[in-house]
């Protein structure tokens, strides 16, 4: 029913077209934002409704200091194309745009902004799209926290990109250093299993099969007895996305894998000789 997609880079060389795209935690208005590679994954990808689920533009970043480069622009622009070529997009606003709740219910430039909806599946399952700040403590009960991790959050993605300039000249792929401390810091490691019960059993309230949401940057695809938890993870780190195939099996896609512009500039790994050989 569900798949997490880590195949060669042979297998993405064709645009792509799908019932269903979700992506969230763009963080437009960032210097982390990956807006190159987003365009380059927009190109390739297509779907009859795009759900923008959350943290699209970064509010909070954007008041205290104003930063839109061209790309950011251009990624704006493609999805309003989207649109305009007949998609339907849906914009759930997050915690970083939050501004954008006050116009739920209202269309606007050919898109729809709900607070959250219920997303049904050809498979006939039914899944709550939400952007998910409202199930995060930190966010709800301690602002001045949550805005203190952000500030945090902004070094470590100055430090990743400074390690994979020294990746990519020793031949590896993109890493993200925040990804990799969010599975490997025993505390991140019980957030985010306690944000993905927790959104589970917000699925169970609603009396729908799944749910599909942002805000954690960890993207995944978990069943919790019988419910189906999916996070579209982000656009910062890992850059990811779900998308859902014709039959309604969902597909999470590790563009990180596939990209070029993420892996520009990198050297041809050289294979050491093994210490047995003659």
């Amino acid at each position: 029913m569900t798949k997490q997609h880590q195949g060669d880079s042979s297998a993405m060389q064709q645009p792509r077209r799908f019932r269903t795209l979700f992506i969230s935690d763009l963080h437009l208005g960032t210097k982390g934002a990956q807006a190159e590679a987003l365009l380059e994954f927009l190109k390739q990808h297509e779907a009859d409704t795009i759900y923008l689920v959350g943290d699209i533009v970064d509010g909070w970043r954007l008041r205290s200091s104003w930063y839109w480069p061209q790309t950011h622009n251009d990624v704006v622009q493609k999805l309003l194309r989207q649109g305009r070529k007949g998609a339907r997009i849906v914009y759930v606003p997050g915690n970083h745009d939050e501004f954008l709740r006050e116009f739920c219910g209202i269309h606007f430039g050919g898109i729809e902004v709900r607070d959250s909806i219920v997303h049904d599946a050809a498979d006939g399952r039914r899944y709550l799209v939400i952007h998910g700040d409202a199930f995060d403590m930190v966010v709800r009960h301690a602002r001045w926290l949550a805005f203190l991790g952000d500030w945090a959050y902004v070094i470590a993605l100055a430090l990743s990109t400074r390690i994979n300039i020294i990746r990519r000249k020793l031949g590896f792929t993109y890493w993200s250093l925040s990804a990799w401390a969010k599975a490997k810091v025993k505390n991140a490691v019980n957030y985010i299993g306690n944000f993905e019960e927790t959104l589970a059993t917000e699925a169970e309230r609603h009396n729908v099969d799944g749910v599909i949401c942002g805000h954690i940057h960890s993207a995944a695809i978990r069943d919790f007895d019988g419910f189906t938890y999916i996070n579209t993870g982000d656009w910062v780190e890992s850059c990811t996305a779900v998308v859902e195939h014709e039959d309604g099996r969902m597909e999470l896609i590790h563009w990180a894998h596939f990209s070029a512009v993420l892996n520009a500039g990198r050297v041809p790994a050289v294979r050491l000789p093994s210490r047995h050989a003659a």
